[in-house]
């Protein structure tokens, strides 16, 4: 991936997603969230407008996703999905997604993980509809000495990627 490619990707976190980070548990660092992007077992798959190679700006979306344990098991990860407005809806993230469970599923992972705030109710009922739900790790509300309950500004979701391995076997077979 290119310098601007990158900048490109973190500009598009940036925009999307910075007021949810500053509202959120784990609040917004850019320095941060590029040192977290770099990480060397991240994999990014783009989306790149051809008409716009030329112009400062190509890349219009991504996923970045990396193979990762959680609680001694492997999984793939999705770090980040981000698409420019005029691309949303429209199934890419869909597409993306399935590519990375793919990648997942053909390195003989079982499960697929991410994070997503609670504010962002599109994009929890986005991965609803991609067979995410609640994982047994994601943060619950915790009660306060004073009795006050703090709510997570964020939810772990997990799906199974036992349906890809079930698909590839019976391709191999059929």
């Amino acid at each position: 991936m290119s310098t601007q490619q990158f900048e490109d990707c973190f500009n598009l976190v940036a925009s999307t997603s910075a007021n949810a980070y500053v509202a959120s548990s784990i609040g917004w660092s850019p320095t941060k969230k590029r040192k977290e992007m770099k990480l060397p077992d991240l994999h990014y798959l783009l989306v790149v407008n051809p008409a716009s190679r030329s112009a400062a700006s190509s890349v219009e979306g991504f996923l970045s996703f990396m193979l990762t344990y959680e609680d001694g098991h492997e999984v793939v990860y999705c770090y980040e999905l981000h698409l420019a407005p005029t691309l949303q809806r429209q199934g890419i993230g869909m597409h993306l997604m399935s590519l990375m469970e793919h990648a997942g599923s053909r390195t003989g992972v079982e499960k697929s993980m991410l994070t997503v705030f609670m504010e962002n109710e599109a994009a929890l009922r986005f991965y609803e509809k991609l067979g995410y739900t609640k994982d047994d790790y994601s943060p619950e509300p915790r009660t306060l000495r004073n009795g006050t309950v703090k709510m997570p500004t964020y939810t772990i979701l997990s799906k199974s990627l036992q349906e890809w391995a079930t698909d590839e076997e019976d391709e191999q077979h059929g």
